[in-house]
């Protein structure tokens, strides 16, 4: 089983007609994750804290539809986190949020995690909102040391951080905890780093996701490899970036090596673009099933 820790919100998606309008849809990077996750196949639980209201009931019946096991999930009286995406020309997105105090704020560190968990992904707003994010890190510490495959999708939404300087150096303390670090060519931009720095810090693989350009990855023994992003009308990048952390996950729990060992990373790569390229066909976060895929 892959776990996923996070947030799960309401995206208020803009729309053509009638002009200014704004539709709700189910979001949050790990909540997108945890879906892409079981569209393609995955046994996945998703780990959060999902508010009573409406929108949270709404957010569990997603996950339930794509066969998320929701166990793990806490609830709270407290309203649901909401987003407010702008998309730009090129279809990319940029994000407001409404999240002073959310139910998913108020995440709690969980007991065990079922048995048959190999895999933690975690990262976006849950790693940087208080206090919650202070025990997803404890989560992620845990889960590393008893030998879980960990991936890291920063997904760096700079509206929410507070102290830019305190986010980097708590980011580089997450590391040794990472095994797959996945990031953005924006997110690489704003933490500054480098990614030899990062890989020297923790993690056996670096992912980094280029756009259009494609995604690459760097592992701790020196190898380079980097695969093309399939041509596609895109209608909007929302969620693209968590569909490429769930493709990645999916094939990475299964690779009997982990990463940096006998991980077919063109393959990984390839199907991680492939799966991201569907997802920026449609408005919002819809990422694909598996037999999209082929």
């Amino acid at each position: 089983m892959i776990v996923v820790g996070g947030e799960a919100l309401i995206d208020l998606v803009p729309v053509a007609q009638p002009p200014g309008a704004l539709l709700p849809r189910p979001g949050g990077g790990p909540y997108n994750t945890a879906v892409a996750l079981g569209r393609l196949g995955a046994e996945v639980a998703f780990c959060s804290r999902v508010s009573s209201d409406g929108f949270g009931e709404g957010l569990l019946a997603g996950l339930r539809a794509a066969g998320v096991d929701c166990s793990l999930v806490q609830r709270g009286p407290e309203p649901t986190t909401l987003a407010v995406p702008s998309v730009g020309p090129d279809g990319s997105a940029a994000y407001g949020f409404y999240a002073e105090g959310t139910a998913d704020r108020l995440f709690r560190l969980p007991g065990a995690l079922p048995r048959g968990a190999r895999a933690l992904a975690l990262g976006t707003c849950s790693l940087v909102l208080e206090p919650g994010a202070s025990a997803y890190e404890a989560l992620l510490r845990r889960e590393a040391g008893r030998g879980l495959l960990t991936l890291l999708d920063p997904n760096v939404r700079p509206a929410l951080v507070a102290d830019p300087a305190a986010y980097r150096a708590r980011f580089l303390g997450w590391l040794p905890s990472v095994s797959v670090l996945k990031l953005s060519e924006d997110d690489a931009d704003w933490l500054g780093g480098r990614v030899a720095d990062w890989l020297a810090a923790g993690p056996s693989a670096v992912v980094l996701t280029r756009g259009a350009q494609g995604m690459s990855v760097w592992t701790r023994e020196g190898a380079r490899y980097t695969v093309a992003s399939p041509a596609v009308a895109v209608a909007d990048t929302i969620g693209a970036g968590d569909t490429a952390s769930a493709a990645l996950l999916h094939r990475l729990a299964a690779a009997a090596g982990g990463p940096g060992g006998a991980v077919d990373w063109p393959e990984v790569l390839a199907y991680a673009a492939r799966a991201a390229a569907l997802a920026c066909t449609r408005p919002g976060a819809e990422p694909p099933y598996a037999a999209e895929l082929g």
